[in-house]
C-alpha cells in the first residue's frame, strides 16, 4: 500500500448450487490464499455463498439460514487476515430477501449492499425473489453482529485514505445510471462489482467495455467478479469472466472459462490525482454513510506493467495509428496557420537531426493539405563549427527525397563577426560559444522569412523544452513550433513510422540513417576521429528516462518518491538504481530552472495528454523554487529503499 498502491483481486472460486457449507471453505479457501499474496481487496461473485441459480430454492427458509451461517464461519476466519473481502449471499429484512454484498474484514462484517437494479427480462427474473434495495442505511443484525444495511454506503481504510470501496452488483453496471456514479462521487475510489452474468456469445467483449468505461467515467478502480464454474447450466452458462480496470486501461482479466482469477495493483494515488485536476467531478456525500476500518500497509513488488515509454504504445497497431495522428494533428494545425497568415513560404531549419527532420515531414503534409507545391518549404542548413558531413548530406538528400527548396547559409563568418563584437574568445569552447551559433541560426531563419513573405517553423520538442534544451531566443523561438507537444521518445517513433511506410527507397533509407545518427546540437568542433564532441543524451541524460519522469511529473503530479519507485519497476535490469536517481535529479533541476524558457514560448498545436504550453495545460511561475521537491530526492538518496 506504499505509494498509494492496493493489490487487489476479483476472483471467481468453483462452488456447488445451494451447498453452502461446501461454498463456506472454498471462500475461505480463497480468503486465506489471496492475504498470503497480500492481496487486500478480494471481491467475489454475487451469491458466492448460495449459487445464483438458486432460483426457488431462495424462498426456502433452509438455504437463508445456511448462508447466514456460512456468513458467520467466514467472518470467524476472516480474524487476522489483512484483507477486506466483498462476499455475495442472499439477506432477509423485515420479511422481504436482498441480493446483497457483505463487506468483511478481521471478523468485523461492516456492511451490507443490496442490489439496486434487479433484471427481470430474458433469462432474468430476480424480481420473482428479491426487492431493491433501499438507499438510506440503517442498523440491522445479521451473523451475529451488529450491521449497516443500504446502497449507499462507503468503506474508508483509516491507514490509507485513498482507498475508498463502493459495492455494486451485477445487474447495476448495466443500468441507464449505476450506482457507482454516486458511490465514485461520494468519494469511492475503488467500485467492487459481484457478478452472475451468464456467457453468450460477444457478451464479454461488451462486458469489458462496461468496465473499462465505468472506470475511466469515474476515474476509478473496478473490480468484476463474475460466477463461473459450479453454477447451474439448465438454462445459461457462467464464464467466470473476471475483470479489473483503472481509469479506462485493462490491467487485469481471467478470460471467460478460463481460470477465474484477475490480480493486479490498483494505483489509487493516481486516481486521487485525476480527480484533483478533473474540474467537472464535483464531488457529492449526502445522503451517504462512510464506515471507516483498517489495514495493516504492506509493501508489495508491482506486478502490474509499467512501461518504459509511457507516450509511445507498446502494440505495432496502435503505435501506427498513434504516429499517423499526430502527424495529422500537426499538419493541420500548420496547415491553419499558413492559411491564416497567408504565407508565400514556410522556413524550416535543416540540420539533418531528428527534430528538424519530423518538422519537415510535417510542413511537406501540410503543404499537401493546402494543395500548395512543396517547394513553398524552404528548407536552410546552416553549417558552423560543429557540423558533421554526415548530418549535412542526410539534410540535403532529405530535402531532394521531399521535393522541398533547399538553400545553404555558411554562418561561421557571421558567427566569427559576432564573437569579435562581443570580445568572445573563438577557442573558448564554452555556452556562449555554442549559444552564438543557436541564436545566429535563427536570425538568419527570421529574416529570410521576412525578406520572402513566410515564417519560420519551430524544430524544438516537447522533451528538450522541459529540459531547456533549447538557446533562449535561438532555437527556442519561432512563428510556430509543430514538434512543442511531442516528446523526443514518439519523435522516433514517428520518423520510423514515415520511412516505413512512404514507399520511397530514397526517403526511407535517408530517414533510417538519421534515426541512426546521435543525437546532438552540432555546436562544437568535431573530435580529432571525425566523431560527434557533443552527444546529447551524455550532458543531460536518456531521453527515455526524461520522457518518463516528465509523464508522470505532468500527467499526475507524482513526487520524486513514487517517480523514482515506478521507474525501478519499468527500467529494472537496464539501469541501476542510483543512475535512476541521478537522471531524477538532473531532471528536477532542470526542469524547474528552465520554466522561463517555456513561459514565453511561440504557438504549437496539442498532440496528447501532456503538453507544456503557458496558454494551455502548464502554468508555473518562472521563479518556483525546488526546495520541496529535492528535500524529496535528497531523502530517496541517503535511503533509497525507502
Amino acid at each position: 500500500m506504499k505509494y498509494g498502491f492496493l493489490r487487489a483481486a476479483a476472483a471467481s472460486p468453483g462452488l456447488r448450487v445451494a451447498d453452502v457449507a461446501y461454498n463456506t471453505q472454498e471462500i475461505i479457501k480463497s480468503m486465506r490464499e489471496y492475504a498470503a499474496r497480500n492481496a487486500q481487496l478480494l471481491c467475489l461473485p454475487e451469491f458466492c455463498l448460495t449459487g445464483y441459480t438458486c432460483s426457488d430454492l431462495f424462498l426456502q427458509e433452509t438455504l437463508i439460514c445456511g448462508a447466514e451461517q456460512g456468513l458467520a464461519e467466514i467472518l470467524a476466519a476472516s480474524c487476522g487476515l489483512n484483507l477486506v473481502t466483498v462476499v455475495g449471499l442472499p439477506v432477509r429484512r423485515s420479511g422481504k430477501l436482498y441480493n446483497c454484498a457483505a463487506v468483511v474484514c478481521d471478523g468485523k462484517l461492516l456492511g451490507l449492499v443490496p442490489k439496486t437494479h434487479l433484471p427481470n427480462y430474458s433469462e432474468f427474473y430476480e424480481k420473482r425473489h428479491f426487492l431493491p434495495g433501499p438507499v438510506q442505511a440503517s442498523p440491522m443484525e445479521l451473523a451475529g453482529q451488529q450491521t449497516l444495511f443500504g446502497t449507499n454506503l462507503l468503506f474508508a481504510c483509516r491507514q490509507m485514505p485513498e482507498f475508498v470501496l463502493g459495492v455494486e452488483i451485477c445487474e447495476d453496471l448495466w443500468a441507464p445510471i449505476p450506482p457507482s456514479c454516486t458511490h465514485a462521487l461520494a468519494g469511492a475510489t475503488v467500485i467492487a462489482n459481484l457478478s452472475a452474468s451468464d456467457e453468450t456469445v460477444g457478451k464479454a467483449a461488451y462486458r469489458r467495455d462496461l468496465v473499462c468505461g465505468q472506470s475511466a467515467r469515474l476515474l476509478c478502480g473496478y473490480l468484476y467478479a463474475d460466477a463461473g464454474h459450479g453454477e447451474s447450466t439448465t438454462d445459461m452458462t457462467f464464464a467466470a469472466h473476471d475483470l479489473i480496470a483503472e481509469n479506462g486501461t485493462l490491467l487485469a482479466e481471467a478470460g471467460p472459462f478460463e481460470d477465474g482469477r484477475a490480480v493486479t495493483e490498483l494505483d489509487l494515488g493516481r486516481m486521487v490525482q485525476e480527480r484533483t485536476r478533473n474540474t467537472t467531478f464535483e464531488p457529492h456525500t449526502e445522503g451517504y454513510t462512510t464506515v471507516s476500518f483498517d489495514l495493516e500497509p504492506v509493501e508489495v513488488p508491482l506486478t502490474r506493467k509499467v512501461s518504459p515509454t509511457p507516450f509511445v504504445p507498446r502494440e505495432d497497431a496502435a503505435r501506427a495509428e498513434r504516429c499517423e495522428l499526430i502527424l495529422r494533428i500537426q499538419a493541420e494545425g500548420l496547415a491553419k496557420r499558413m492559411e491564416h497568415t497567408h504565407a508565400r513560404c514556410a522556413v524550416v531549419g535543416i540540420s539533418g537531426g531528428l527534430d528538424s527532420c519530423l518538422a519537415l515531414l510535417v510542413a511537406v503534409r501540410a503543404c499537401h493539405i493546402l494543395g500548395r507545391d512543396p517547394r513553398d518549404i524552404v528548407a536552410i542548413t546552416m553549417p558552423c563549427f560543429g557540423t558533421s558531413k554526415r548530418t549535412r548530406s542526410n539534410a540535403e538528400i532529405l530535402c531532394e527525397a521531399l521535393d522541398v527548396s533547399f538553400q545553404e547559409i555558411n554562418i561561421t563568418a557571421t558567427v566569427q563577426s559576432h564573437f569579435a563584437d562581443i570580445g568572445q574568445n573563438p577557442e573558448t569552447y564554452d555556452v556562449t560559444f555554442e549559444n552564438c551559433q543557436a541564436r545566429v541560426r535563427t536570425l538568419e531563419l527570421m529574416d529570410y522569412a521576412n525578406k520572402n513573405g513566410g515564417f519560420v517553423i519551430g524544430t524544438g520538442d516537447l522533451s528538450e523544452l522541459a529540459l531547456g534544451w533549447a538557446t533562449y531566443n535561438g532555437d527556442h523561438m519561432s512563428m510556430y513550433g509543430v514538434n512543442a507537444g511531442v516528446p523526443k521518445t514518439l519523435v522516433r517513433h514517428i520518423v520510423r513510422y514515415v520511412a516505413d511506410t512512404c514507399g520511397k527507397e530514397t526517403l526511407s533509407r535517408v530517414l533510417l540513417d538519421i534515426l541512426d545518427t546521435p543525437v546532438s546540437p552540432d555546436l562544437l568542433p568535431a573530435a580529432a576521429d571525425g566523431s560527434f564532441s557533443q552527444q546529447t543524451e551524455k550532458l543531460v541524460g536518456p531521453y527515455e528516462l526524461h520522457d518518463f519522469y516528465l509523464y508522470y511529473v505532468l500527467r499526475f503530479g507524482f513526487g520524486p518518491k513514487k517517480i523514482y519507485h515506478l521507474a525501478l519497476a519499468a527500467f529494472a535490469g537496464r539501469y541501476e538504481p542510483e543512475v535512476l536517481l541521478a537522471w531524477l535529479n538532473n531532471f528536477y533541476r532542470r526542469f524547474f530552472a528552465q520554466q522561463f524558457k517555456r513561459s514565453c514560448l511561440p504557438d504549437g498545436p496539442k498532440v496528447g495528454s501532456v503538453t507544456l504550453s503557458p496558454r494551455a495545460d502548464w502554468r508555473m511561475p518562472s521563479d518556483a523554487c525546488n526546495a520541496l521537491w529535492m528535500r524529496e530526492l535528497d531523502d530517496l538518496s541517503s535511503n533509497p529503499q525507502k
